[in-house]
C-alpha cells in the first residue's frame, strides 16, 4: 500500500489550522445581530432604578475613598452601571448607527453629571477633608492606564456579546476603573482643588474613549452590519475627528508615563551612587535628599570629617552612574579632637529610639483607650444571660473586664451540673470573642453534682 506523504502533511496542516482557527475565533458563542442591538438599545434608556443604584455606587465610592478602604471601592465598581452605556456608545459608533450614538451619548452624559452632582454633596458634608492615597492615586493617570481602558474594553465587549454571560464585565469594571476617579473629581470641586479635579477627571475621560474605541474595535471584528451607508466624505470626517481627540487624550499621559519611567530611573541610579561611593570607616551618611529641580544631591554626614578632595572625587564619580549635570552638596557634623566619631552617631540613634517609644507609648494609649470603650459598649449583663441560654449546661453565668499582669481579659463565670469537655470550651470562648470583640477570654466553670 503506498502512501501519500504530500497528502497527509496536507491534512495536518490543514487539521493544525483549523485547532488554531478555533481556538481564537472570536465569533464563536456570540449573540445574534439582531440580539446584540436589542440589547445595546436597552443600554440607551435611562431607568430610575438604574439612576439610583448610580448615586448609591457613588456614594459608596465616595467614602471607600473618603476613608482610604480598597475593599469598598471595589464593591461600589461591582454595583456601577457606568459601563454599559460606553460600550453601547463604541458600538453604535462602529455601526454608524447615529440615533443610537446620541441617545447612548445622552444617557451617559447624564450618569456622569448625576455622579458628579453626587460626589460633590458628599464631600462637601464629610467631615473628613483630608485626601487620602486612594485619591492621590487618580490623580496622574499614565500610558499604562490608557493600556488598561484598552484592553479592558475589548475583553469586556467579548463578554458582553456572548450568549453566555460570564464575570468579565465586573473585572472590567475594576480594571478600568471608572467610578473612583469621577468621585475624585467630585472631591476636587468640593474643596476648590483643580489638581484633584482636573487629573481625576483626565483619566475618567481616557478609560470612557478607549472602552469605547475598544467596544467599536471588537464589533467591527464581529462583523456586525453597519445600521445606515454614510458617505466616504463624512466617513473621513468622522475618523479624522476621533484620530484627533485620541491622540490629544493620549499625549499628557504618555507624558506622565515617561516621567514616571525618568523618575524611578533617576531614583535608582541615585540610590545605587549613593550606597556604593558614601561608604567610610569613621563617617556615617544619616540623612540623604535630592532637588530634581536644580539637580542637587544632598548629604548629611556624622563622624570623622572627610576631606575636600574626596568631596570632589565623590562629585566626579556621578557620571559613572549617569547622573551628568549633578552637583554635590556634603553637610557634615564634625566631632572635635579625641572625640570617639561613633558618639555623634550613636546619640541620633538614642534620639530616634527616644521618638519611636513615644509614638509606641501614643498608640499603646490610644489602643487601652479603645478597648475601655468596647468593655464600656458590651452589655456584660445581657452577655451572661445570652449565655446561659445557648449553652444549655450553664447557669449563674457572669462575666466582665479584668486587668492582669499581661493586660485586660474577659472573665467567664459559671455552674454546671456536669463537666465541660474542651470542645465546648473552645465554642464558648470563640462565641464571648465574637460578641466582646476581646481575645483574652478565660473561663472558670464550677461543677455543681446533684
Amino acid at each position: 500500500m503506498q502512501v501519500n506523504v504530500q497528502e497527509i502533511t496536507e491534512k495536518n496542516k490543514h487539521t493544525v489550522k483549523k485547532y488554531f482557527k478555533n481556538l481564537f475565533d472570536i465569533r464563536e458563542d456570540t449573540m445574534s445581530y439582531s440580539e446584540l442591538s436589542t440589547m445595546m438599545e436597552e443600554n440607551t434608556i435611562i431607568h430610575g432604578s438604574n439612576m439610583w443604584i448610580l448615586m448609591l455606587a457613588i456614594l459608596i465610592a465616595s467614602i471607600g475613598l473618603n476613608v482610604n478602604s480598597t475593599a469598598v471601592i471595589i464593591g461600589a465598581m461591582l454595583i456601577s452601571p457606568l459601563m454599559s452605556g460606553i460600550l453601547t456608545m463604541g458600538y453604535s459608533l462602529a455601526t454608524r448607527n447615529l440615533t443610537m450614538l446620541k441617545k447612548a451619548f445622552l444617557r451617559f452624559g447624564t450618569q456622569v453629571i448625576i455622579s458628579l452632582i453626587t460626589s460633590t454633596l458628599y464631600f462637601l458634608i464629610t467631615p473628613l477633608d483630608v485626601p487620602t492615597s486612594e485619591m492621590i492615586a487618580r490623580t496622574s493617570p499614565t500610558l499604562w492606564d490608557v493600556l488598561i481602558a484598552l484592553f479592558g474594553g475589548i475583553a469586556g465587549m467579548i463578554g458582553n456579546t456572548r450568549q453566555k454571560k460570564s464575570n468579565v464585565i465586573p473585572g472590567v469594571a475594576i480594571a478600568t476603573a471608572l467610578m473612583p476617579p469621577l468621585c475624585t473629581a467630585g472631591y476636587g470641586i468640593a474643596t476648590l482643588q483643580p489638581r484633584f479635579m482636573v487629573g481625576a477627571f483626565y483619566l475618567f475621560a481616557i478609560n470612557t474613549l478607549f472602552i469605547m474605541l475598544s467596544s467599536a474595535f471588537v464589533t467591527k471584528l464581529l462583523r456586525v452590519p453597519s445600521h445606515e451607508a454614510v458617505d466616504v466624505r463624512r466617513q473621513k470626517k468622522i475618523n479624522r475627528f476621533i484620530t484627533a481627540i485620541t491622540i490629544i487624550t493620549i499625549i499628557p499621559s504618555a507624558l506622565i508615563g515617561a516621567l514616571t519611567v525618568y523618575s524611578s530611573a533617576l531614583e535608582r541610579k541615585i540610590s545605587n551612587y549613593l550606597e556604593n561611593e558614601i561608604v567610610f570607616s569613621d563617617t556615617q551618611m544619616v540623612q540623604s535628599s535630592t532637588d530634581y529641580m536644580n539637580s542637587v544631591i544632598s548629604v548629611s554626614l556624622v563622624g570623622a570629617p572627610i576631606s575636600d578632595d574626596v568631596i570632589e572625587r565623590l562629585e566626579q564619580e556621578l557620571s559613572q552612574y549617569d547622573l551628568e549635570g549633578f552637583t554635590l552638596r556634603v553637610t557634615q557634623n564634625k566631632t572635635s579632637e579625641g572625640e570617639n566619631p561613633d558618639k555623634v552617631t550613636i546619640a541620633l540613634q538614642e534620639n530616634t529610639i527616644e521618638q519611636l517609644q513615644e509614638k509606641l507609648a501614643e498608640q499603646q494609649s490610644a489602643l487601652k483607650e479603645m478597648e475601655s470603650n468596647l468593655s464600656e459598649k458590651t452589655d456584660y449583663k445581657k452577655l451572661s444571660k445570652n449565655g446561659a441560654a445557648i449553652f444549655t449546661k450553664l447557669s449563674n453565668c457572669g462575666c466582665g473586664v479584668m486587668s492582669g499582669e499581661n493586660g485586660d481579659y474577659l472573665l467567664f463565670t459559671a455552674e454546671a451540673a456536669e463537666s465541660v469537655t474542651s470542645e465546648e470550651e473552645q465554642a464558648i470562648k470563640n462565641w464571648l470573642r465574637t460578641e466582646s470583640e476581646m481575645t483574652d477570654i478565660r473561663l472558670h466553670i464550677e461543677i455543681k453534682e446533684g
